[in-house]
């Protein structure tokens, strides 16, 4: 292998959306440097089942005026 060519891995430490910690080595950061995740799988609608809309700045009711048009014909 050339040196220099490959980047730092190095231990961090990762903290969930509850406040559990665990170390891992990656190339993120600086040796010593902690990750805080604002979504993981304890919290993400894809791995809880827990789905919600939600509508920032009207965001949906945006989409509904935008293709209220489009759909069946009414004769």
């Amino acid at each position: 292998m050339k040196a220099n060519t490959h980047p730092d891995y190095h231990t961090i430490k990762v903290v969930m959306t509850d406040g559990t910690e665990f170390e891992t080595r990656t190339t993120w950061g600086k040796a010593g440097d902690t990750l805080h995740l604002d979504i993981d799988p304890k919290s993400h609608p894809a791995w809880t089942g827990v789905q919600r809309i939600m509508d920032t700045g009207g965001q949906v009711a945006k989409f509904n005026k935008r293709f209220a048009g489009i759909g069946a014909k009414k004769a």
